[in-house]
């Protein structure tokens, strides 16, 4: 009985290792499907302006964020293919940033990813009295000058950031996100 289970355990690893790897796989074989990187470019993710690239100057001042795409520079491929690469642009007085988000920033611009660590739901929603990212599922707040530390709500921690840079006003990744895009699925 104890090499059957241990022989189902073997298969069920072996199952998930290959499954795994082939996610991977998919990641970097299509480049839609592969998270942001460094050297990306941002683009609009929906609405009239969906497509065109965004510069420092188009993310408003403290206000609502602004939802986006990477952009892979060597192919033009838009990485849309996956929900987990949506991205979240905020901008604030730099001044007003946490010490390690202000070294993430650009000219005030922060990033994160716009998928929820509670159970995957879109953080699309803005509070413009505290100035905090909503996920309007369940209602956990991220503060966006603070590495969108959970402020409240179930979601057990903070969004990845994505650290940027400035080249001529035109907003790029400087790297990739700082933590796995990870949530717990409800059945």
């Amino acid at each position: 009985m104890r090499n059957r289970r241990a022989v189902l355990k073997s298969a069920l690893g072996l199952g998930l290792a290959v499954r795994g790897l082939r996610v991977l796989h998919a990641q970097e074989g299509d480049p839609r499907k592969a998270r942001p990187r460094e050297g990306d470019r941002f683009v609009f993710a929906f609405g009239p302006r969906e497509g065109e690239t965004i510069r420092v100057d188009d993310v408003p001042m403290a206000g609502e964020q602004v939802i986006c795409y990477a952009v892979d520079p060597a192919s033009g491929a838009v990485r849309d293919g996956s929900r987990l690469n949506q991205v979240l642009l905020l901008r604030f007085d730099p001044r007003s940033l946490a010490p390690g988000t202000s070294e993430v920033a650009a000219d005030g611009v922060v990033a994160y990813s716009g998928i929820c660590p509670h159970t995957g739901c879109d953080v699309e929603d803005w509070s413009e009295e505290a100035e905090y990212l909503v996920c309007s599922c369940h209602e956990s707040e991220f503060d966006p000058r603070d590495a969108a530390e959970v402020i409240s709500g179930p979601a057990p921690r903070r969004l990845p950031s994505l650290p940027l840079r400035s080249e001529d006003g035109v907003l790029v990744a400087a790297g990739g996100f700082s933590a796995a895009i990870r949530f717990r699925k409800e059945f």
